[in-house]
């Protein structure tokens, strides 16, 4: 089977480098039908259940590459991968955080057109091997006669096994977008739902709180930060404001801002 074939040549998988629990959030704010499946130890797998580039005017890539950036913005602290195809072309485009996105592209007949060096900057940004994963890598960006785009896909998740990808049975890139939701919701993949904001903006507290920057954005150390920006605010905003120094008067402002929002924060989540 190569990269055109199936009822609907065009087709994405969104591949995040996270468990289903944290990308569900910002995979939910996107308010697109999508299906979510865990795909392995801490990989998540998000299928397209609509093809918006069918009816919007954009191509998949265009389209795929904006949901990957907007996840990776959001996420901030793992990154995606889109892998994409149509009829002239298949390739994968890897967002990370506010970096600048890495692609890759192949002709459907697998001819390699992207630059080496971005492949390389694909396995630094997935911290993949060095050595091992970057050798495997190569012969996808050089020519051959017998591996198309679908393959060169093929190629990519075989690497990224290595880090613990497992897609789900049957769910194979290059096959059409029909096939894939199909499979996906065989393999009981989650259908989501776009909660409202309410619901939506909770969620993604949730998913900060839980992070590395949690204790200091809820609790007691929240409580202890936000009097100390107090305690250092006050003075210096009376100082500033006392020796006619607007520079001194807006940093106390903004420590005693950030001080008040932390406590009211800390207070109202806490209810």
């Amino acid at each position: 089977m190569n990269a055109t074939s199936g009822s609907s040549p065009s087709g994405a998988l969104l591949l995040c480098r996270a468990d289903p629990s944290a990308v569900r959030p910002p995979a939910q704010l996107l308010r697109e039908r999508l299906l979510l499946a865990p795909a392995g130890d801490d990989w998540s797998v998000l299928v397209p259940e609509g093809k918006p580039w069918l009816h919007g005017g954009e191509p998949v890539e265009q389209v795929v590459t904006g949901w990957a950036t907007a996840l990776a913005v959001s996420a901030a602290t793992w990154p995606v991968l889109a892998l994409w195809w149509d009829r002239d072309r298949a390739g994968l485009t890897l967002a990370a955080g506010f970096r600048r996105t890495v692609g890759y592209t192949w002709l459907a007949d697998g001819t390699p057109v992207g630059e080496d060096e971005a492949m390389r900057t694909f396995a630094a940004r997935l911290a993949l091997d060095p050595v091992l994963d970057v050798q495997a890598l190569e012969p996808l960006t050089r020519p051959d006669p017998d591996a198309d785009a679908h393959s060169r896909l093929v190629g990519i998740v075989a690497v990224l096994a290595r880090a613990g990808l497992a897609l789900p049975t049957g769910l194979v890139p290059g096959d059409s977008a029909d096939r894939l939701r199909s499979v996906a919701l065989a393999q009981g993949a989650e259908q989501l739902e776009w909660p409202g904001w309410r619901d939506a903006v909770r969620a993604e507290l949730d998913v900060v709180e839980e992070g590395p920057l949690g204790p200091y954005l809820r609790g007691p150390k929240a409580r202890v930060l936000g009097g100390a920006q107090l305690a250092a605010g006050v003075p210096l905003l009376i100082w500033g404001i006392g020796r006619r120094s607007g520079g001194w008067a807006t940093a106390g402002a903004l420590l005693v801002a950030h001080g008040a929002l932390g406590l009211v924060y800390d207070r109202l989540r806490d209810r």
